[in-house]
């Protein structure tokens, strides 16, 4: 039984104004196709400026593609994707707010009802770890602490595509691999469809089903595929298998050639 297509990017370009009026249209990405089906868990990674993010803010509608297009189960996106969830790499915790408050925020924008909204921040709260810290502001929580108030804060709208863009990057090592296996607990529960960019090969290939590897920009597309065969489910001991390495080396292959055209095309701008 074939499964559902949660996420559908057809010959999609995306571009941006140059910086004068004269300038020719900066072109992010170029001609990507890509399917993310309900339930699967895609990794893309790729060289610095290559449009990893693009894509993800093209799937949640907050850019609108120069040509092609992006379809959420089935149908053609126009707006807001209201059906994804979107976890940046900068906080979006407000200050002033206390962790049960910053999740049930979640809920408050939909017009739940206040003590509803409550109630089921605090069973987020647990589900992360945190039941004891509700009452605590973002500037008394560590760094993972606050990284999960955000993800509860985005789960718990339920959303059926989630989007995270270099969630855990600025956290340490260890930090990252906690964080990592908080992640797939919570996704294996109900297997929403995810789109997770990330720098770092090893934290791909840890978490997804699929790692896509996109080329160095401008114009970037899609250079490979690769399924991870290691079965679920993994925790950290999942970097010490073979068939890990074996992955780790045969993605490398392809990818750090365009680390390093990324890397020279970006001395050159600055």
């Amino acid at each position: 039984m074939a499964q559902t297509c949660a996420v559908g990017l057809r010959d999609l370009t995306i571009a941006f104004p140059g910086a004068r009026s004269a300038d020719r249209p900066f072109v992010a990405v170029q001609g990507v196709d890509l399917d993310v089906a309900d339930g699967e868990f895609v990794a893309i990674v790729g060289p610095t400026g290559c449009g990893k993010s693009t894509l993800l803010n093209a799937t949640a509608g907050l850019l609108t593609p120069a040509s092609g297009s992006v379809s959420i189960f089935g149908a053609p996106l126009s707006g807001l994707n209201r059906k994804a969830g979107y976890l940046f790499q900068a906080e979006a915790l407000f200050p002033w707010k206390t962790a049960l408050e910053n999740v049930a925020i979640g809920l408050d924008i939909t017009g739940t009802d206040p003590e509803a909204a409550r109630t089921a921040a605090r069973k987020w709260l647990a589900r992360v770890g945190l039941a004891a810290f509700a009452e605590r502001y973002p500037h008394q929580l560590s760094g993972g602490q606050r990284k999960r108030v955000g993800l509860a804060q985005v789960l718990i709208r339920d959303p059926k595509i989630l989007l995270m863009d270099e969630p855990f990057g600025p956290l340490d090592a260890q930090t990252r691999q906690i964080m990592g296996n908080l992640l797939l607990d919570l996704w294996s529960h109900d297997r929403k469809a995810v789109m997770f960019v990330t720098h770092d090969l090893e934290e791909a290939i840890a978490l997804a089903d699929r790692v896509v590897i996109m080329g160095a920009g401008p114009a970037s597309r899609i250079i490979g595929q690769w399924k991870v065969p290691i079965p679920r489910p993994r925790g950290i001991d999942v970097r010490l298998e073979s068939a890990f390495h074996h992955l780790h080396r045969e993605i490398w292959s392809a990818l750090k050639d365009e680390v390093v055209k990324g890397y020279q095309q970006s001395e050159v701008a600055s």
